[in-house]
């Protein structure tokens, strides 16, 4: 597993990204992971991977995108690639780390449709936490089971075709959890409809393009839809315009890096995709109704 140091402050770490004969995919016991860390995992980071977090048992804080999560037993934090992320410094914790990259998992259309329907960690309106409760974990421990028996099988024929099983199976069982959960608290559950699958795609645009400086009717393109169509699928399902929505990943982006970065906002502005940083000064101003330098300084 690699890093690649964004700045003096914020770490980026990769799984076999320039290594595509390697596997895209790693299991690690929680305990194990965080005992061997050298502390790294109580650091703000990110990672261009994807990753899930199974807490069996402990309790704790979680840390994503500048919010405070609690930790207990059977939590399950679904980490997405580019998240800001850190560990509480508890060491007592069971459970279990899934990595994986996007390729591992997506690399035909259909597959595309079926991580867009498991929505929870592409959608950032939604907490990255979920808790299964009881009477899953036998299921979601065969899974792990039989993900350990195969990772044994070194590069073996069909490895990555069952490993890609046995983590849509895991994902799966996990989603029919949290809508039950969710149900019993009287909240409206996951569903998967033509236009959740619309918005999750969108919401996957944004979070590919957002530095390109693409228009609203550049994203309806993509999805061969109109812009109009659009408009109207982020109202009625978030009561959002997208040009919202694409401003709101701009600035979580800006935010994330004057936080858990040293880089100047100028520096920040060329990242983003800005030619010009006083624009991007009066962007970030007016619609996080504070400058830069002042949310820096405001969160430290």
């Amino acid at each position: 597993m690699g890093k690649t140091v964004v700045s003096e402050i914020l770490v980026e770490y990769h799984l076999n990204r320039l290594q595509p004969e390697k596997l895209q995919f790693a299991l690690f016991d929680l305990r194990d992971y965080l005992a061997n860390d050298d502390g790294k995992t109580n650091h703000a980071h990110t990672h261009s991977y994807y990753q899930i977090i199974w807490f069996k048992s402990g309790r704790g804080k979680h840390y994503v995108d500048f919010k405070e999560y609690d930790v207990f037993d059977n939590a399950v934090f679904f980490i997405a690639k580019d998240q800001v992320h850190y560990f509480d410094d508890n060491r007592d914790y069971d459970g279990i780390l899934i990595h994986f990259n996007e390729s591992f998992l997506v690399q035909r259309d259909n597959e595309v449709d079926f991580f867009l329907k498991c929505g929870m960690f592409n959608n950032p309106y939604q907490q990255p936490s979920c808790c299964i409760g009881r009477g899953i974990e036998p299921i979601l421990e065969e899974y792990i089971q039989q993900i350990q028996r195969e990772l044994v099988n070194a590069r073996s024929f069909g490895q990555d075709e069952l490993l890609k099983s046995y983590l849509k199976a895991f994902l799966i069982q996990v989603q029919r959890k949290k809508n039950e959960f969710e149900e019993k608290q009287g909240k409206q559950s996951f569903t998967v409809d033509e236009k959740r699958l619309q918005l999750l795609e969108f919401i996957h645009l944004i979070d590919a393009n957002y530095t390109k400086g693409l228009s609203v009717a550049e994203y309806a393109g993509l999805m061969h839809i109109s812009s109009r169509t659009l408009s109207d699928l982020t109202h009625q399902t978030l009561n959002k315009t997208p040009s919202l929505m694409i401003q709101e990943r701009i600035i979580l982006e800006a935010q994330r890096l004057l936080l858990h970065s040293n880089l100047n906002v100028s520096q920040i502005a060329y990242r983003l995709g800005f030619d010009d940083p006083s624009y991007f000064v009066k962007y970030f101003k007016k619609h996080a109704e504070v400058s830069p330098t002042e949310f820096r300084k405001s969160i430290h």
